[in-house]
């Protein structure tokens, strides 16, 4: 009875995002698609209902975080909170990650993850060069902030070790949160839609038909497909997935993973440096450092054009201003401060 009340809840609550979604598409080929959607959700809803054993489906009155979400969907567009979105069980959302109308469907599980491995992998290096550049720019920061205040080489010795490992273990907590709580959200819905290919299997291949349609497929076609998909059960949940909340199970990683590869990649970086104070002392070792994190952000700089596409020497050159910008900024700080404590 309980999962019965649960169910109505939340195809409700889905129908009334979806006709929001809708009236923010403006008549579009998505608009019919998510009016579309609203009427399937209220079908299924109506299943609930009778398994609930209620006479009638009683009105849906939007809760707090519907209304909150709604605002936010009316405000910044449903492809902006897509991840929101399919936390709140709205379904068709993978129209929003392909580019192209009739992006061609997959047809087995090996075929799924082929598509989306390697967007993982490159989701992977992004990550690990930016949270270099992270590490140099902060302990340089704190690093010449430090020595502006103070010229004693152990005390900015330690001020850099300090703020390595600070950061270090604050990145990697925050990626470990953020991946947990997104496997967390995929789990759920996964097992929303486990249950619902259970109750109702003909409405949830009327769904994935829709979505098919909407990205350019004759109709006849995306309900063969659809009716073939929900057919192997395995294929079924995988393609719901990536089809109907627009999630890709490759790219969520391991907690502990992102954890451990955002503190190494950090740490890498903030330990640049402080490599010169190991091996020399006062402005000697000042100078070096200001040298070796230079060279590295302007190849950190030059790396980052990989993803952005543009010139290397241009991104290596913005991102040795944007350092170098940073630490003269923290120096002046430090200085100021040093010349008001004595």
């Amino acid at each position: 009875m309980a999962q019965s009340g649960e169910g109505w809840t939340d195809e409700t609550r889905s129908a009334y995002l979806y006709r929001v979604i809708a009236e923010v598409e403006g008549g579009s080929r998505r608009s019919t698609l998510f009016l579309e959607l609203a009427r399937e959700a209220e079908g299924q809803a109506a299943i609930w209902a009778k398994k609930a054993g209620l006479a009638s489906v009683p009105a849906y009155v939007p809760d707090l975080r519907a209304r909150i979400v709604v605002s936010l969907v009316r405000r910044y567009g449903p492809r902006a909170m897509r991840g929101i979105l399919a936390a709140m069980k709205v379904r068709g959302l993978s129209v929003y990650s392909h580019t192209a109308p009739g992006h061609p469907a997959p047809t087995s599980v090996e075929e799924i993850g082929k598509r989306h491995r390697s967007v993982g992998v490159g989701g992977n290096l992004r990550a690990a060069v930016f949270g270099i550049n992270d590490g140099l720019v902060s302990n340089l920061s704190l690093i010449l902030g430090v020595a502006g205040a103070s010229s004693n080489t152990g005390f900015i010795l330690l001020s850099g070790v300090a703020g390595l490992l600070a950061g270090a273990f604050s990145m990697a907590a925050g990626e470990y949160v953020s991946v947990r709580s997104q496997r967390e959200m995929y789990e759920h819905q996964i097992g929303l839609e486990r249950a619902e290919l259970a109750e109702y299997p003909a409405e949830e291949a009327e769904e994935l038909a829709l979505i098919y349609a909407a990205r350019g497929m004759k109709r006849e076609d995306a309900q063969a497909l659809a009716q073939r998909t929900i057919a192997d059960p395995r294929l079924a949940l995988d393609t719901l997935a990536r089809e109907e909340l627009g999630l890709n199970p490759e790219e969520l990683g391991s907690p502990w993973g992102a954890a451990l590869s955002s503190f190494f990649s950090f740490g890498v970086g903030a330990l640049v440096p402080l490599l010169p104070f190991l091996f020399a002392r006062g402005d000697g070792a000042l100078i070096g450092a200001v040298a070796v994190t230079g060279v590295a952000l302007f190849g950190v700089g030059a790396m980052i054009s990989l993803f952005t596409g543009r010139s290397a020497v241009r991104d290596g050159l913005r991102m040795l201003a944007i350092g170098g910008g940073a630490g003269a900024l923290t120096y002046f700080v430090g200085t100021l401060l040093g010349v008001s404590l004595t």
